[in-house]
Order: structure tokens, then C-alpha cells, then sequence
């Protein structure tokens, strides 16, 4: 037991899940798979994604209409998402039918059959995805420059993969890399709905606890980090696209808590962030300009990204580095820092009111530390943040020589 709100109970098999209770009509329920695009060997990128797709095509006991209809039939809503480093299977119900959606997780995950027809359509779809993303600049950069940092790195390739290896995928492909990753002490279901403890773990152990036990060691690729390249690429487009950033702090650093502050201050959600006053309401520059802060397990990226005419990068990128350097040398007042935590809890319990983003937050947290980090811990962790912590990761961060930026700009 975490506290008084959450429960995580634990199979013989390896598989772990979160309860968190709560009063209402609506279940929301994920399965969350330690397995992304990060673990996928060279020549197999997007395997995946690809196997995301195929889980919803057909198992040993349903066909793709069945497992598409099972929840639908009931009002649910199922679906499904990929990143560097988890694969997620979430459904939204009511209350009376957490066992059906229980029951579809199951089957899914550890019965699917992967026919060849469905396979190739799978791939026809894939293909208008990534034409799809190439044709959105604001998108395609990220991937870009996520490459160029993390080239020869699993967090490096694009998590849709290449369209040459997804055309030569084969069901061994499929089953090989499954066999490699979905271990069931790499899976963490979460639930949370108007439940008795009991109830949900009869359920748990009815439909995963016959799941052979799978739990070998195993260890990610190490990451290559390279740093301080500046690139330029030109493309059909009208605006500039253009990111700045350097690696950060992954999951397991103390200080990542200060740097997802100094994060929201400069150019987090909200129209108040630093950067968002200086570059567009105080110029007109850019329409678009932000940073994020993404965590991983054994490393970070923070980045800043602006989208804007090509006549107005110049003086965007200046107003850019002048705020960078403020926090490095001058960091922030007593009075900011306040603001800028109560600012951020405040978006933090908000965020919280979307109880299926809460419940995949917390089935993440059992994978990453085998426990819930409550809201409260957070809060204290943001209120134990100082003017000089933030001084210090500025200074570490947006030191010059780890900087690295990649520009999309019009062609010539």
C-alpha cells in the first residue's frame, strides 16, 4: 500500500498493478508495456509501433471486428500509443465492465496472432502515417533532432521507424521482438474506477495470473549522446522551424525536479512563460515558441522549438540566448521562484482532473520505482527547489558547449 488512495498488487507471474480508487460511474483502465522504440535492433526500427497497430487485429479467440466491437458494444472507447520507451493499451468504460476490458487486455497482449493480410494493410496505413508526419514540420523537427542528438542510439530513430524496414517486417520480426520485451515484470496494469480492493484483485488474478512467468534480465542499449552541432536543413516550406537544446537529467536525478520547473518558467503550458512574453507578446515574432523537458529512464532532452518567418529568425534566436543567459547569471528572485511553484502545482493538480492521463502517470510510476509518487511528494519536492538550484541547472544545462539547434528553413 502506497497510502490511503493507492494499492499495488502484485502477481506470482511478475505483473504488477496499481489500484486508485475513486468515486464515479467511469473506469479508466491501461496496460503499460516496458518496451518502446528504443529497444528495437537496427534494421527493425518501428517494429513497435507496428506491433501496437497488429494488437488490435487478432487473437486465438477473437477476430479484428470482435476485438473492435467488444468494448464499443458497451460504449467503451479503446486505444493504444507508442514512445521511445513504453507501448500502452488504455480503455475508458463504465463501471460494470472493467471485467471486459481486463479480459480484451489479455488476449491482446498475449494472444494475438498477427495474420499476414492484416499485416500488410497495417503497413499501407503505417505509410499514409509517415507521409502524414513528414508533411508537418512542427513534428518532423523533433524526430530530427532527437536523431541528431541520440544518433546511434535506440532514442535516436524516429519512433514510426523507416518506411524500407516496415515494408520487410515478417511475423518473426513481430513475435521475435515481443518475446525479447513483453516480459511480465515489464508490464504494469493501472485501474481506476468505484471499486472494492477485492473486487479488482479477483479480477486481476482471474484473467493474468495464468500468464506464464517471463521475467528475464535484461538491459538497454546504452545511449550516445553528441553534442554541440548546429545544422541547417532546407525544405518545401514557408517558415522556419527551428530547436534548440542539450541532454538533461533522466527519472532517477534529484535534480530533474528543478529543471521541470525552470522548464514551465521558460516555456511551459500558458501564455506567462518567459519566453512566450519576450519572443511573441512583446515582439510579434513567432506564433508558436516553447520548450520541453522530456525524461527518460537513464537520460533527458531539454529543448526549446519557435516556428516564424524567415526575416525574423535572427532577432528570435537573439532574444532566445539573452533569456538563457539571464538564467544562467542572473537565475531568478524569491519572488519568481514562488510564483513560478505555485504556478506549476497548480497545473499539476489540474492535469490530474484528466483521471486517464493520472492512471497511465501512475502505472508508469510503479514501472519506473515500483511505487506511486503521490501528489503531496510532489508538491514537496517543488516547494524544496531553491533560487540557487536553479541557477545551477541553468548553468549546466544551457552551458554553450552542450548546446546543440537544427533549423527547417525554406529552400532557395
Amino acid at each position: 500500500m502506497i497510502d490511503m488512495e493507492y494499492e499495488i498488487i502484485r502477481l506470482d507471474n511478475g505483473i504488477r498493478a496499481v489500484f486508485h480508487r475513486q468515486i464515479s460511474p467511469i473506469t479508466h483502465t491501461c496496460l503499460v508495456v516496458n518496451a518502446g522504440s528504443r529497444d528495437e535492433e537496427e534494421g527493425k526500427y518501428g517494429v513497435a509501433h507496428f506491433i501496437e497497430h497488429l494488437l488490435f487485429k487478432q487473437t486465438e479467440r477473437r477476430s479484428t471486428q470482435q476485438i473492435l466491437n467488444y468494448l464499443e458494444a458497451v460504449g467503451g472507447d479503446l486505444n493504444a500509443y507508442t514512445t521511445k520507451e513504453y507501448t500502452c493499451v488504455h480503455a475508458s468504460i463504465l463501471k460494470p465492465h472493467l471485467h471486459k476490458a481486463l479480459d480484451l487486455f489479455e488476449d491482446i497482449i498475449f494472444h494475438s496472432t498477427f495474420p499476414a493480410d492484416e499485416m500488410e494493410k497495417e503497413k499501407g496505413v503505417i505509410v499514409d502515417e509517415m507521409a502524414s508526419y513528414r508533411d508537418n514540420p512542427e513534428e518532423s523537427i523533433m524526430d530530427d533532432y532527437e536523431d541528431l542528438i541520440f544518433k546511434r542510439s535506440g532514442l535516436g530513430h524516429n519512433i514510426l521507424g523507416l518506411e524500407k524496414d516496415l515494408l520487410a517486417f515478417t511475423k518473426e520480426d513481430v513475435q521475435q521482438f515481443i518475446h525479447q520485451n513483453y516480459h511480465t515484470n515489464d508490464i504494469v496494469i493501472g485501474i481506476t474506477g468505484d471499486y472494492e480492493l477485492k473486487t479488482v484483485e479477483k479480477m486481476l488474478r482471474r484473467y493474468f495470473e495464468p500468464v506464464k512467468e517471463n521475467r528475464p534480465a535484461r538491459s538497454r542499449q546504452e545511449v550516445f549522446v553528441n553534442m554541440s552541432a548546429h545544422l541547417e536543413q532546407q525544405k518545401p516550406i514557408n517558415q522556419v522551424h527551428f530547436m534548440l537544446g542539450a541532454p538533461a537529467y533522466s527519472i532517477h536525478d534529484d535534480r530533474k525536479t528543478g529543471l521541470l520547473l525552470l522548464n514551465n518558467m521558460l516555456g511551459g503550458f500558458g501564455m506567462t512563460s518567459i519566453l512566450n512574453l519576450a519572443v511573441r507578446e512583446k515582439y510579434g515574432i513567432a506564433y508558436t515558441i516553447e520548450s520541453n523537458y522530456t525524461l527518460f529512464t537513464d537520460t533527458g532532452l531539454f529543448t526549446i522549438y519557435l516556428g516564424t518567418d524567415e526575416e525574423k529568425i535572427k532577432r528570435a534566436k537573439k532574444i532566445v540566448f539573452r533569456e538563457l543567459d539571464k538564467l544562467k547569471t542572473k537565475g531568478v528572485s524569491e519572488n519568481q521562484l514562488q510564483k513560478a511553484k505555485n504556478k506549476f502545482k497548480g497545473q499539476i493538480a489540474l492535469a490530474e482532473e484528466n483521471r486517464m492521463s493520472m492512471i497511465i502517470a501512475e502505472a508508469k510510476n510503479v514501472m519506473d520505482y515500483d511505487r506511486v509518487i503521490s501528489l503531496p511528494e510532489v508538491f514537496e519536492k517543488i516547494d524544496a527547489v531553491s533560487a540557487s538550484d536553479l541557477l545551477s541547472t541553468a548553468q549546466d544545462i544551457f552551458e554553450e558547449k552542450k548546446l546543440t539547434s537544427l533549423a527547417f528553413v525554406p529552400e532557395t
